[in-house]
Parts: C-alpha cells; sequence; structure tokens
C-alpha cells in the first residue's frame, strides 16, 4: 500500500484487518509480519518560514530534502538525525516521519534535546482510519495527552504520520573540537562530564576506546561564532592540563568527525550485533565492561553507548538491572526493545487499545 493522500491513508487502515507494517524510506532495517504500507507518497514541504524557524512537512518527506532547504537559509536541524544505512546496510532515503517516530537524535542531543523536544505539532491516522491533528506552529503548554512528544518515538505502534511541524534552529559560524588522547573510559566519563559541566557550551561529547589511528581519543565540540569558539576552544583544552590535549579548528574535519560518531562509521561493514544502550553516565564505563563488547563508541557524555558484540550475544543477560536500557539495532534472534515494567507496560497496553483498537499497527515491535 502506497497512499497518495492522507484521505488515501485514512481509507486504507480503515479498511484494514491485518497486520499493517509501516515503513518510510525503509533505512532503519525494521522486518514486520504483514502489510507494507509505505509512506513515499506524502511527500513535500508544506510550510518553511525561516523568520520563524519553523517548517511544517509530509511525513515521507526525504530527510535530504528538508536539509537542503535548511541549509540554503543558514538553518539545521539542531537535534542531528542519525543515518541508519552505513550500520544497518540498508537503502533507500530516510524521511522525516521515520526521524519522528523513531525519535533519531544525533550526538548534539547532549545539548540541545532529541527529536521531540523540537516538535510543535503531528498529524496522523489512527489504527481506526481517524485522522487526528495536534500542536501547532509555536510552542506552549499542552492539556491531556501531549500527542507531539507521545508519536515521536512511538515507533508507528500508535499511528502512522502524514505530517510534522518543528522548531529549526540556524546553523554556527563555525566549529572547533578539543582532542584527548589515550584517556581510559573511565576517566573519558570524567573528562566529558568536567567539560559539559564547565560554562563553555559544549555541543557534543563523545569517547572511542580505539579511534582511526588505533588509540583512544575522547572528542568535545564547540559551535558558534568564530570569535567565541576560538576563546571556548582553548578554555576547554585548558581544563585538562597535563593530558595530551589538542584542538581541530578546520570546521570542515570537525563536521566530519562528527558525522562519523553520529552515524557509527567505527561499526559499518564489520561482522557481529550492535546493541544501544542508554544509561547514566556515571556507569557507563562499568556496564561497558559487563559487555565484554568486539568495540565500543561512548556519545552524549556517556549517556550513550554502542557495543558491537558477536551473533547471539545476550546484552541484557550480561548487564542485568541497571538505571537505562539496552536496544537491539542490529541483529536478530531477540527483542528489539526491552520489556517495560508491569506498571508502564499496563500503560502502554492501554495507550495502544486506545489509539489501535485493532492491534493492526506495527504489531509485536515494541512489547
Amino acid at each position: 500500500m502506497r497512499p497518495e493522500t492522507e484521505a488515501d491513508l485514512a481509507d486504507m487502515i480503515a479498511s484494514a484487518s491485518a497486520p499493517v507494517c509501516v515503513r518510510g524510506g525503509g533505512t532503519r532495517g525494521v522486518h514486520l509480519d504483514g502489510t507494507v504500507l509505505e509512506t513515499g507518497g506524502l511527500s513535500g514541504i508544506t510550510l518553511y518560514e525561516p523568520g520563524s524557524l519553523t517548517l511544517v512537512a509530509q511525513a515521507g518527506t526525504p530527510l535530504a530534502e528538508i536539509e537542503a532547504a535548511l541549509d540554503a537559509e543558514g538553518q539545521r536541524l539542531a537535534f542531528e538525525p542519525m543515518d541508519h544505512r552505513g550500520l544497518l546496510g540498508t537503502s533507500g532515503a530516510p524521511t522525516i516521519g521515520g526521524v519522528v517516530a523513531a525519535n533519531v537524535s544525533g550526538p548534539r542531543r547532549v545539548s540541545v534535546g532529541a527529536c521531540r523536544d523540537f516538535m510543535l505539532g503531528v498529524r496522523y491516522v489512527d489504527g481506526a482510519g481517524v485522522v487526528v491533528k495536534n500542536g501547532g506552529r509555536v510552542m506552549k503548554n499542552v492539556t491531556g495527552y501531549d500527542l507531539v512528544k507521545l508519536m515521536s518515538g512511538s515507533w508507528g505502534t500508535l499511528g502512522v504520520l502524514t505530517e510534522v511541524s518543528l522548531k529549526v534552529l540556524p546553523k554556527p559560524e563555525t566549529a572547533a573540537c578539543v582532542l584527548i588522547d589515550g584517556l581510559s573510559d573511565a576517566d573519558a566519563m570524567l573528562a566529558m562530564a568536567k567539560a559539559l559541566g564547565s560554562p563553555f557550551e559544549v555541543s557534543g561529547a563523545a569517547h572511542i576506546p580505539v579511534g582511526l589511528d588505533g588509540q583512544p581519543v575522547t572528542m568535545l565540540r564547540i559551535e558558534g561564532f568564530a570569535g567565541s569558539v576560538a576563546y571556548r576552544a582553548d578554555q576547554v583544552a585548558g581544563l585538562f592540563g597535563g593530558m595530551a590535549v589538542r584542538v581541530e579548528r578546520d570546521p570542515d574535519t570537525v563536521a566530519k568527525g562528527w558525522a562519523w560518531v553520529r552515524d557509527v562509521e567505527a561499526f559499518h561493514g564489520q561482522s557481529g550485533d550492535v546493541w544501544r544502550v542508554s544509561c547514566t553516565p556515571t556507569e557507563a564505563a562499568d556496564l561497558a565492561a559487563r559487555i565484554g563488547a568486539e568495540a565500543l563508541l561512548y556519545d552524549w557524555g556517556g549517556g550513550l553507548v554502542w557495543a558491537r558484540v558477536a551473533e547471539g550475544t545476550d546484552v541484557r543477560a550480561r548487564l542485568g538491572a541497571f538505571d537505562g536500557h539496552a536496544t537491539l539495532v542490529r541483529g536478530s534472534g531477540q527483542a528489539k526493545f526491552p520489556p517495560d515494567p508491569a506498571p508502564i507496560a499496563a500503560l502502554s497496553r492501554g495507550l495502544r487499545a486506545r489509539f489501535d483498537p485493532k492491534g493492526i499497527l506495527n504489531t509485536g515491535l515494541m512489547g
């Protein structure tokens, strides 16, 4: 099924009686039982007001089209969504609806927030075929369900997005990256916490135990106006006297380095399962040691751990109980998402029963 209008989509879902697998660009490697429903026919930017920092687009609009329109006006999606294709070996083109449905957020999340924090409004079709609109074109408080936030990260289990409204931000004039060589994982967590806790507005903090030269490197990004970036980069570097510190000031090199982190390029073309562990940064190094991974990458100051492990490894069993969760990003034989605690599972069931009474949307994906 490939609807060309929201009305077509509503009719298709209203008449469906069997499972439906919702698919945007197909880049996130989700394969479920049921009839595939492609959203690519719902495409196009419907409103863009650079002066108001607002963009509205249909859900099937390619992300590249949106980024090109923003770039032409010196603006960007501040949450820098990841491109999963290299990691998952998929093709196609990422869509803005897929980004929102999965709440895809890159390294800058540690400083500005996630995709859902930039959502202003949504239109979607629920599991009964009813068109629902929530939010608008400005940030405001809401009463009742905040459906904008609820749909962000619901992976198409509560409804099929047809249109999204987003807040965008200006692109910075330049960027620099402070690099610290040779830190252990535990010391890198402390260094990133120190930088993020400083007044120098660090917009990215990542650590790679085995960098491109085979040695550990800790990365701290600074963005903004040229004079401010130069000053803040020097100040951040000065926080780590006695360590092997260097500063990369070429903005193109900095951008490529952070795209490498964002898209987990260190794992591209490498065998094994890939897990994404969300945790408190203070626990990150200990949790990573429990996993016994073949390769690791820490992002969000340690709040996000990417782990590449041997196929079939039960990472959740190795981690045990901790304050966070582990998601299987690449691999098979295990649930993609961890089971929810009983109270949350009951709430989730209630929401799905309300939004998808026939139980047909991306069934089996989330609990």
